[in-house]
């Protein structure tokens, strides 16, 4: 190969390499049927020991994991570093997620949870109203996929006791069906109210 010249062989064979990639199938993802977990991470705390070459730090990380569906845990790990603390709490929250009782994206009543000195209150919302909730008590209503709520935390600001608190919460929820077979009763069917203007017109024929 001459000096200054390009190496045309070197660039055909990427063009045509480039091609052949371009033509090939991209592989096809594998569907485990599980659904996507999403993590949140609450809060990471910092602990200092002193020791006789100077200071030892550790680390501990509180995490929130969910699939937007109804399922949530809340995981604690401890460890030298962030990205191990991190990945013992995920792997603890997936362990201890737990069913939540969700109606048209919010809750089906009120209730209140409480874990030590936390003290959490939520209430339904009307479509629209949104995540009316900040901290570990969003994190959560977040994972388990709620979209419209009201919340407030009324007892302790520890954040590992807020998000128990919102779970203990959460679980004490109870669908409209299951009150009712719990009492015995059947559940009334709703008769939907025709608009009055086809009230007016059925008058107006007779």
């Amino acid at each position: 190969m001459q000096r200054g010249r390009p190496d045309l062989n070197s660039k055909n064979t990427r063009m045509a390499n480039d091609r052949r990639n371009s033509n090939r199938p991209a592989p096809a993802k594998v569907d485990d049927g599980k659904p996507e977990t999403i993590e949140k991470v609450v809060f990471i705390n910092r602990c200092a020991k002193v020791v006789k070459g100077g200071r030892r730090f550790s680390f501990s990380a509180l995490i929130v994991s969910g699939d937007k569906n109804g399922r949530v845990g809340c995981g604690f790990g401890k460890a030298n570093e962030v990205a191990e603390a991190i990945r013992k709490a995920s792997e603890a929250s997936k362990k201890h997620m737990v069913k939540i009782a969700v109606r048209d994206n919010t809750i089906p009543h009120e209730v209140t949870g409480e874990f030590g000195g936390g003290r959490v209150l939520l209430r339904p919302a009307s479509p629209g109203t949104g995540v009316i909730a900040g901290g570990g008590v969003r994190a959560v209503i977040e994972a388990v996929g709620i979209r419209d709520v009201l919340a407030k935390s009324l007892g302790s600001s520890n954040h590992a006791n807020v998000v128990k608190a919102t779970i203990e919460a959460l679980s004490a929820l109870r669908p409209r069906e299951e009150i009712m077979k719990i009492r015995g009763k059947k559940p009334r069917t709703v008769v939907p109210v025709p608009p009055i203007e086809e009230v007016v017109v059925v008058a107006a024929q007779e």
